[in-house]
């Protein structure tokens, strides 16, 4: 094994932090919360739609769906799900765009046999019955589809339109033709590609001991293949905007995605960016649920978020009004951006988005989780920084900042809007207009 790599802070806030590399490759960290009386068990893969070229997107979360089938120990679904519940957790799996999880929360107490469940699961899978995962993906993705297999999910369409042919702006599910076709050959290549011990981090957050983590983490995922670390496809350049794709669906309400491309969290800016989405919306009092849902009615629910990639990041509100609505809302939404970028930013405003970034820094130290998103999922891209220096950032972001990292982001060039809904002739004619005057 490689030596342990620490990090020791004097902040109270920061937890301890430890990293061992196995003999196979796998970094093995824990994070030590004491104060906690649970723990999670998080593996994080270095695999999604970002990996895939066209003819094998989807197959990333096909791929994680078929490991719930069972393994050699577990043959079937039930046994692994009866074995996983009978340690008092849910085997908890997602896929995204730059890294698939697998995760248990448990009793501490239960960590090693849910490190052993962890190793049956990767290193010996049996993917079996994929006829059926296949009819229960097909299911899934009917969601985002209308009866004439138009897609309708605006948040993807948004993506796709802001990436176009990068992997990027692939749908993490895929398209239903390739599910349609997808083999068990395809299953195994992709898992032979990418399950590696070294494209791969565990982490463990909760009340418990580096060492014994280690000893259990060596003896339940030694199987696991070295393999080799993924090659991460940059992030294209950004592409002129602004752009705008309407999509006609049924119903009384449109949905809306606005994307912003934005920095990554390695750059310098990024915690501006972060408060200048705490002063956008971080409470019902912010200027976007105030001024466009309380004072307007023009929304009853609109949301701003960052989506933090390896290498650049996603500035999104999204909402959902009536249809007649449609031009007004987004005319209103972008004359509030305009006033964040010209200065409009007060003291008291960016006070109360330091606060409550601190409330939630120190709330998540009470989220094993979270603590092992952070972690062990940002490690698989660049070192996390601990707690204490994110605070110490934050406070020294100024009005000046934020002002200028909204001029940056906010812009025409960085903009895409997807509108999913009935809109007139008429309505549409308003919503490219208001697009178009936006300076």
């Amino acid at each position: 094994m490689a030596a342990v790599v620490s990090i020791r802070v004097d902040s109270r806030l920061d937890p301890y932090v430890e990293t061992t590399t196995l003999d196979n490759g796998l970094a093995v960290t824990t994070v030590a919360l004491p104060h906690l009386h649970t723990a999670v068990c998080a593996l994080f893969v270095k695999v999604g739609a970002r990996f895939e070229q066209p003819d094998d997107n989807g197959l990333s979360h096909f791929t994680e769906h078929m490991l719930f089938r069972g393994t050699e120990r577990y043959p079937t679904s039930l046994a692994l799900n009866t074995a996983v519940e009978q340690l008092g957790s849910t085997l908890h799996a997602e896929t995204g765009r730059d890294y698939t999880l697998f995760q248990l929360a448990l009793d501490p107490a239960l960590t090693a046999p849910a490190l052993d469940m962890l190793g049956e699961l990767l290193a010996r899978p049996r993917f079996s019955d994929i006829e059926l995962e296949r009819e229960l993906v097909l299911e899934e993705i009917n969601e985002d589809y209308d009866e004439q297999g138009v897609e309708i999910n605006a948040d993807d369409i948004a993506r796709g339109l802001l990436f176009e042919n990068h992997p990027l702006g692939q749908r993490i599910i895929g398209p239903r033709a390739n599910v349609e076709r997808f083999s068990i050959d395809d299953v195994r290549r992709h898992f032979r590609t990418f399950y590696g011990a070294r494209n791969a981090n565990l982490c463990v957050a909760g009340p418990v001991e580096h060492g014994p983590v280690v000893a259990a983490a060596a003896r339940a995922l030694a199987d696991l293949p070295a393999g080799a670390r993924a090659e991460v496809p940059a992030a294209p350049p950004t592409a002129a905007g602004p752009r705008l794709r309407h999509v006609a669906d049924a119903g009384s309400q449109t949905s809306l995605a606005v994307l912003f491309r934005a920095v990554p969290e390695l750059d310098p800016a990024y915690v501006a960016l972060v408060a200048l989405l705490r002063v956008l919306d971080d409470g019902m009092s912010t200027r976007l649920h105030y001024t466009l849902a309380d004072q307007k009615g023009l929304a009853y629910s609109i949301h701003a978020a960052i989506e933090p990639l390896a290498d650049t990041a996603l500035f999104e509100i999204t909402g959902a009004t009536a249809n007649a609505k449609v031009p007004a809302l987004v005319r209103e939404l972008l004359a509030l951006l305009d006033g964040l970028r010209r200065g409009q930013v007060t003291t008291d405003e960016l006070a109360k988005a330091r606060v409550r970034y601190r409330y939630e820094t120190l709330a998540s130290i009470d989220d094993a989780a979270a603590m092992a998103g952070w972690f062990g999922g940002t490690a698989l891209y660049y070192p996390p920084t601990s707690l204490s220096e994110r605070l110490a950032a934050m406070d020294r972001v100024g009005i000046d900042d934020v002002v200028r990292i909204a001029d940056t982001v906010l812009i025409p060039d960085h903009l895409v809007i997807a509108a999913v809904g009935t809109l007139s002739r008429a309505r549409l004619g308003e919503l490219r207009q208001a697009i178009a005057e936006w300076r």
